[in-house]
């Protein structure tokens, strides 16, 4: 079982090559398999296995729409969750830059201060108030 940016993907030992979104071999890839005990369901990415080309995200987007779909994440994913401290605003995400962006993105344009909660329980906030102070 290897984690790749917090989704837990297990290996199927009778083929080889790197298991990222980020770069495969050619024919010769992996599948991928998820699982969630809360489900009590395992899932072998064998179709999402196209998707899988440099830079494509599909072991992310499997984990995203299983929790869309169901309300929870598969096993050992925990998502970077950003709220707005002022309004009702707020995602999740299962890496930190586009958790940080959205936040970042947010506190410019309502001046809103966000918290960014790290799956590791970590917080910051992001606040333009703040940003603007370091300025001065």
């Amino acid at each position: 079982m290897r984690s790749h940016r917090g989704v837990d993907v297990q290996v199927v030992p009778e083929r080889s090559g790197a298991v990222t979104d980020d770069s495969f071999p050619t024919d010769e890839a992996e599948v991928p398999t998820v699982s969630c005990t809360r489900c009590d369901r395992e899932w072998t990415l064998d179709d999402e296995r196209d998707d899988l080309d440099p830079g494509s995200h599909a072991i992310e987007q499997f984990a995203l729409d299983h929790e869309r779909h169901t309300g929870h994440y598969p096993d050992d994913v925990s998502p970077w969750i950003v709220r707005c401290r002022h309004c009702p605003d707020g995602e999740q995400f299962l890496s930190e830059r586009p958790a940080r962006r959205w936040a970042e993105t947010h506190a410019r344009h309502t001046r809103h201060a966000v918290r960014i909660e790290a799956p590791t329980g970590d917080e910051d906030i992001v606040s333009r108030e703040i940003d603007d102070a370091l300025e001065d």
